[in-house]
């Protein structure tokens, strides 16, 4: 245990524990449960409704793009309420004032795009 590869052993040997108990606590839900599977259990469940048509659906586009405008504010939020912090430490005022400006500047260029491409209208 004192070569190059002894300081792995304690690596594996945490791994094959972490492992085993992940596999334990499956075995023990897989033999604790009960199993009665009826027709209705094994049907598929869409929010409380019984399932009608096909297995197939189309998603529209639009949501990602809701989702990406969401993570840009959010993105922004993070990153400002550091910034304000920062901002009033000595010595930090100017470098953190430029470097907000650019990022705002990266922010406000998504909001641009989004404006062009009709994503913020709510009509």
């Amino acid at each position: 245990m004192d070569g190059y590869f002894g300081s792995y052993a304690v690596v594996f040997a945490l791994l094959a524990i972490g492992v085993a108990i992940f596999a334990g606590g499956l075995l023990a839900n897989r033999l604790l449960r009960p199993h009665r599977p009826t027709a209705e259990k094994l049907t598929t469940y869409e929010c409380g409704v019984d399932p009608v048509g096909g297995d197939w659906a189309q998603s529209q586009v639009r949501y990602y793009v809701f989702t990406y405008l969401y993570v840009v504010f959010a993105v922004d939020a993070v990153f400002l309420f550091p910034w304000a912090t920062v901002f009033a430490a000595p010595g930090f005022g100017t470098t953190t004032l430029v470097e907000m400006f650019v990022f705002l500047g990266f922010i406000a260029l998504g909001i641009l795009y989004a404006w062009r491409k009709r994503v913020l209208a709510w009509t």
